[in-house]
């Protein structure tokens, strides 16, 4: 959820707030959704951390959660890359094999 959320404020600062403030001359719009977007990456990166200690994640498959929140549409496909590592062996969180 964290993720998605994440993903989306993103996808917003870059697609919707970054062309109002250039083309429309709107600059506050960056401010605020760029707050929101920050806030939403520390949240991200802190759950990320705690996943990784209870889970025992290895620096490799953190190391891509953690780039997947850099990339304007990583988010969205470590999100399903869970999901279907869920729906085949029943835990997401598992490093794979």
């Amino acid at each position: 959820m964290t993720a998605l959320a994440e993903g989306s404020s993103f996808l917003l600062l870059l697609f919707v707030a970054m062309p109002m403030k250039y083309l429309m001359g709107m600059p506050r719009v960056v401010t605020v959704v760029g707050a929101i977007h920050g806030i939403l990456f520390l949240g991200y990166v802190a759950q990320l951390a705690m996943l990784r200690t209870k889970h025992q994640w290895d620096n490799r498959f953190s190391f891509y959660a953690f780039l997947a929140s850099l990339l304007p549409f990583g988010p969205f496909l470590f999100d399903k890359y869970l999901r279907e590592k869920e729906a085949a062996t029943g835990n997401p969180y598992r490093l794979p094999s």
